[in-house]
């Protein structure tokens, strides 16, 4: 199982950043997928979790409304769109198999003025 993150960066707040997560050694498609996020200093936070056919979404809440969670199964690939991004959303992101240990290496984002 590989999950590789990208999209990562500095971002000033209000800007937007497309994260990818590319997934191999497994059958992407029959598996809830999600990302997490990690603060310095703080534990992991579910951000975005999606079904396998992608009709079924979850957001946190300080996300809602800004964040996005997709996924194309023929490419093996999960998305999460930001908008309107704040400083507290500044976290190492990456994504998970749901119901495994399995997750990738992370991409950093920093949202700063």
């Amino acid at each position: 199982v590989q999950l590789v993150e990208s999209g990562g960066g500095m971002v000033q707040p209000g800007g937007s950043l497309r994260l990818s997560c590319a997934a191999s050694g497994f059958t992407f498609r029959i598996y809830d997928m999600s990302w997490v996020r990690q603060a310095p200093g703080k534990g992991p936070e579910l951000v975005s979790r999606i079904s396998t056919g992608g009709s079924g979404t979850y957001y946190a809440d300080d996300v809602k409304g800004r964040f996005t969670i997709s996924r194309d199964n023929a490419k093996n690939t999960l998305y999460l769109q930001m908008n309107s991004l704040k400083p507290e959303d500044t976290a190492l992101y990456y994504c998970t198999r749901v119901g495994s240990s399995f997750r990738g290496q992370g991409t950093q984002v920093t949202v700063s003025s």
